[in-house]
């Protein structure tokens, strides 16, 4: 939410980014500012009338000292007079309740004012690609995709979980299983050495909190599972958990920000995804993440961003993943977002997709592999602080909202996919990255043996003598 005081004062500039964000229903900030006025003339009016009504009372206490007579036409004045405000005020009064609602409704439709950097563009492939990290895999073998490959080890099962629980769910099976645990603990001790306190968030949050956060709950275009009878939705990301945390109250971060980490699950619809690049763990209606959080002061904003970049590309190096880093278009951001980066992964099985599959896609490349997004950063300013009621107390005593940022510091359906496609070997198997090795316990899974039967994973001793042995 927007301080509707800069809205007035600066109604150009928000239509403008309005404007460059290529919204399918926009709000007119003409008809906001021209509500917040009457909206305010209205106020001022309501407060006048409260004086006259205090005033008028006060002149009833003065009549002691006239005469009989005179008091009681004074006193059929001032009842005749006080009635006639009350009305006046009821009716005032209930006319501000209204205006007041629709002004916080449509003041709710403005999305976030966006960084003089970001690039301006309609549609993801306005996304401004800033620099590449590693080196592209070059195979002396046809790469199979990650779906594929996963099938033929017995690692994920699509079938039998679309029959217990519908399409776009999944069953993950043998080592896949320990690969995704191995990747949660990993990214939750880089957090942890970066200064977040780690937490698992509840998978459920109220509306109004989604609502803060900047999600829509409802309407067609929501993304959103909902309890039928409950005001209770399924979370998309554990942002929603973590940035709600601290609703209503006033924070100290006067010594360094309040970093959290969550692991939570994520439940989208994905209404309408379909098509190649939706194939496999890449587009689900569940998967695990672990996601960061920030709140600090409006100084500290930017910086932290960047922060969240690092931390994010620290992951993905480790687990020698080639990415790139993207500056995304206005027309891309979300509505909280001042600003955010995406990495994307090299994914080599995301195969060179038809005409009408390219131009809806948020991801570009050759016939041999392509981009795919693994994570992304945001700096939301004081946006959703904003509709949350989250403030500091500043070096003037004054209570103002903080910032807020988010980060994923691994999507584990995606980083699966992006671990077994870059890594995989003629023979089928999938070499583990040497920063995982130690959780893992092993250097590679996979394949099947010729009879069939899969290698027996690591005994747990032999894992802790093998990682005592490294220390």
């Amino acid at each position: 939410m927007l301080d509707l005081k800069f809205v007035v004062q600066n109604a150009e500039a928000v239509q403008r980014n309005i404007d460059n964000r290529f919204l399918s229903h926009p709000p007119v900030v003409s008809e906001i500012v021209e509500l917040y006025r009457e909206h305010h003339a209205l106020h001022q009016e309501l407060d006048g009338l409260r004086r006259q009504r205090n005033e008028n009372a006060a002149a009833a206490k003065s009549l002691a000292s006239m005469s009989v007579e005179e008091r009681e036409t004074a006193k059929r004045e001032i009842t005749e007079r006080g009635k006639k405000i009350k009305e006046t005020l009821a009716i005032g009064e209930q006319r501000f309740q209204e205006l007041d609602a629709e002004l916080q409704q449509r003041s709710r439709q403005l999305p976030n004012m966006t960084h003089p950097a970001v690039p301006v563009g309609k549609v993801d492939s306005d996304n401004e690609e800033l620099y590449v990290v590693g080196r592209i895999p070059e195979f002396d073998f046809v790469p199979k995709g990650h779906l594929e490959l996963m099938q033929e080890q017995d690692w994920v099962d699509f079938e039998n979980a679309a029959r217990v629980t519908g399409a776009k769910h999944y069953y993950l099976k043998n080592e896949a299983v320990f690969l995704e645990l191995s990747l949660t603990r990993f990214a939750a001790d880089i957090l942890q050495k970066h200064g977040f306190s780690m937490c698992i968030t509840p998978d459920l949050a109220r509306e109004e909190i989604l609502t803060g956060i900047g999600f829509q709950p409802r309407g067609e275009e929501s993304n959103t599972y909902m309890l039928q009878d409950d005001n209770l939705c399924l979370i998309g990301t554990a942002e929603i958990t973590l940035g709600g945390m601290y609703s209503g109250q006033i924070i100290d971060i006067s010594e360094q920000p309040i970093l959290l980490g969550g692991l939570s699950h994520c439940f989208r619809k994905e209404a309408g995804a379909s098509g190649q690049y939706s194939k496999g763990l890449y587009r689900v209606h569940q998967f695990s993440k672990v996601e960061m959080f920030v709140f600090c002061k409006p100084e500290d904003s930017e910086q932290m961003h960047r922060n969240l970049l690092a931390i994010e590309e620290e992951v993905f190096s480790a687990l020698e993943i080639p990415y790139r880093v993207l500056d995304i278009c206005t027309g891309d951001l979300g509505a909280p977002a001042y600003r955010k980066f995406d990495l994307e992964a090299w994914m080599p099985g995301r195969g060179q997709a038809s005409d009408e599959e390219s131009a809806g896609s948020e991801s570009r490349s050759g016939s041999n592999g392509e981009w795919g997004e693994i994570t992304s950063a945001s700096n939301c300013t004081d946006y959703q602080a904003r509709r949350l009621s989250i403030r500091y107390r500043n070096e003037e005593g004054k209570n103002v909202s903080v910032h807020t940022l988010n980060g994923t510091a691994i999507a584990l359906s995606r980083a699966i996919i992006a671990i077994i496609e870059n890594h995989q070997q003629a023979d089928g198997s999938v070499r583990i990255p040497k920063a995982l090795q130690p959780y893992m316990g092993r250097d590679s899974i996979g394949p099947k043996d010729k009879s069939g039967a899969k290698k027996s994973p690591p005994s747990e001793n032999s894992v802790l003598k093998k990682n005592l042995s490294r220390k």
